[in-house]
């Protein structure tokens, strides 16, 4: 699989669609409306108050951006970013959603600043997708990942591996969204799903895999490559 050229072209999200329109209807009307009360008498004013609406509605256009992404490479075994962000935890934990046991967890924080748009981190079949209600800690806490509003995804790879991903909203983030449906196979390349204002999304893979990145480096969804998982024998 190769990239389609050296280009990384943005669009924006479908998640973003009713926000972008409501806020567009809102600055046009002040821009009309705004004028013909307060620039005559007021015009600072105006252009103090029009000023401060483009750029909230800049930082919501550059939130809801979604680049077009091939991942170049092998994926047999691959586990790839399934976010942009920063490496915030590499460590063993027990899992006791699913596994029930110690896996290798690897969480990528996004700031408000980053993609949101989710990306599958590795191929295969899903297996489980399972929504939680929660509170809204600060992602980056440990407690996030069990306490907070989150989604779950197991996918069994070809080889054999289960993976487990985990969508974690924070403190800013009150809206999951999940695309991945049981029983149904799954990419690289494929969107996940979407987590609407700053969060955290681990993964949680075999004690043996072979980790690639390292603690605080920054990672580009569906792009730095994670882990390899290790090759199952007969």
């Amino acid at each position: 699989m190769t990239k389609l050229n050296n280009v990384k072209p943005h669009r924006l999200h479908n998640e973003g669609t009713p926000t972008l329109i409501v806020g567009g209807v809102v600055l046009l009307a002040y821009i009309v409306l705004g004028y013909w009360l307060l620039a005559d008498f007021c015009l600072p004013l105006y252009v103090g108050v029009l000023t401060v609406l483009l750029i909230v509605y800049g930082i919501i256009v550059n939130f809801f951006r979604c680049p077009i992404r091939i991942f170049s490479g092998e994926t047999e075994n691959v586990v790839v970013a399934p976010a942009d962000g920063r490496v915030v935890v590499i460590e063993e934990v027990e899992e006791n959603e699913y596994f029930h046991d110690r896996r290798l967890m690897i969480s990528v924080f996004m700031s408000v600043t980053n993609v949101h748009a989710n990306w599958f981190p590795v191929e295969g079949q899903v297996k489980l997708v399972r929504h939680h209600n929660g509170n809204f800690h600060k992602a980056w806490l440990p407690k996030a990942s069990v306490e907070n509003e989150r989604s779950t995804v197991v996918i069994e790879t070809p080889s054999g591996h289960d993976v487990l991903v985990r969508q974690v909203a924070g403190a800013v983030a009150r809206r999951i969204v999940t695309y991945a449906v049981e029983d149904q196979p799954c990419c690289i390349d494929n969107h996940l799903g979407f987590i609407k204002f700053g969060s955290r999304v681990d993964v949680y893979l075999p004690i043996d895999s072979e980790v690639h990145v390292e603690l605080g480096q920054a990672s580009t969804g569906n792009e730095t490559v994670l882990a390899h998982l290790k090759p199952k024998h007969p």
